[in-house]
């Protein structure tokens, strides 16, 4: 009995530090990431904020709206509308209203606007090409498996902000 207690105990010393290894691994690239990310917005004269809000009018499989917007930034609808505003000001986006319910405004990526944060930010693209080629293509499947199952762990639905 007492041979599998200790199997138990170095088995969860080995997990935690194993699990350890991930959280400064993501804080690592957390890191790289916010700091791409404030200096494109330094450059540009927007907010973090305003950037993470164009990541999402660039990744949303359909076209964003700033109740999207609010929902995933956590933000009032007054601070949506003045984040939009200076995106827009800055000629990274533009609105539109919907054909079929003027009361709908949809959000667009400016054409223009895709090749500056394209250049912004090819040191992260050339960086993830170096890297996934040190893996084979089932390595980063995995990878990508990961990285989504913990996507739709930290997006499940959360309790409401106070």
């Amino acid at each position: 009995m007492g041979d599998a207690q200790t199997e138990t105990t170095v088995t969860d010393d080995r997990d935690r530090a194993d699990l350890q290894r991930f959280a400064v691994a993501l804080r690592r690239t957390i890191g790289e990431m916010n700091r791409l990310v404030h200096d494109f917005a330094s450059d540009e004269g927007l907010h973090p904020t305003d950037v993470h809000a164009l990541g999402l009018v660039l990744d949303h499989p359909d076209t964003a709206t700033p109740g999207l917007l609010r929902e995933y930034l956590g933000l009032s609808s007054g601070a949506v509308t003045a984040c939009l505003d200076r995106l827009e000001k800055a000629g990274h986006i533009r609105r539109s209203r919907a054909a079929d319910d003027r009361r709908v405004v949809r959000i667009h990526y400016a054409p223009g606007a895709r090749a500056l944060a394209r250049v912004h930010f090819m040191p992260l693209a050339e960086a993830a090409a170096r890297a996934c080629d040190r893996f084979s293509a089932d390595e980063l499947d995995i990878v990508l498996r990961y990285l989504d199952a913990l996507n739709e762990e930290l997006g499940a639905p959360r309790a409401p902000r106070r």
